[in-house]
Parts: C-alpha cells; structure tokens; sequence
C-alpha cells in the first residue's frame, strides 16, 4: 500500500477536510487541542473514491483496518466483538 488511507486522531488534521471528511477532521483537530476524545481512525475519502473507481478497496487497507482496530482494543482494553468487555464503536460517513 503506497497510500495512506487512514489516520488516527492524533495523527489527522483538523484543516485537511478533503482528505478525511468533516467529520474526520474535526475528530482530529479536537484531538490535536486537547479535547477528551475518545481513541479512533478516519478511513480517508481516497480510499472510498479509489473503491468506488476500481470496485474494490485498494490493496492492504483491510489488513491495515484490522490493525487500527487491533490498537484501539490495547488503548480501551476492550475487545471488538467481545461478550464481556465489548469494544463498541462508531461508523460514520
């Protein structure tokens, strides 16, 4: 994967809307001023117009989902899908 089609919070930019939504960004910049936010990523608007473009999700970015997912179960100490301590968390678009 050559692109970098998602960002944690702390690594987002709240002025950079085109890339991570405005949602996304703003995630991001509460983050960057110190706001309580709680841990997450933003999947970047180029990964869905290169899906939509090619069909399909570009390459690695499932494994690279998988990962952001498996560092949000370390900062929560949660587990996404889990009965007793359940990772729960939130999609938008």
């Amino acid at each position: 994967m050559t692109k970098k089609y998602i960002y944690k919070y702390t690594e987002g930019d709240g002025k950079n809307k085109m890339l991570l939504g405005g949602k996304g960004a703003n995630l991001c910049e509460m983050t960057q001023i110190g706001l309580r936010v709680p841990p997450g990523f933003v999947i970047t608007t180029e990964a869905c117009l290169d899906y939509i473009a090619n069909n399909r999700l570009p390459d690695g970015v499932m494994d690279d989902v998988r990962a952001h997912m498996a560092w949000l179960e370390e900062q929560t100490g949660k587990q996404f899908g889990g009965a007793d301590n359940p990772l729960l968390v939130s999609v938008r678009s």
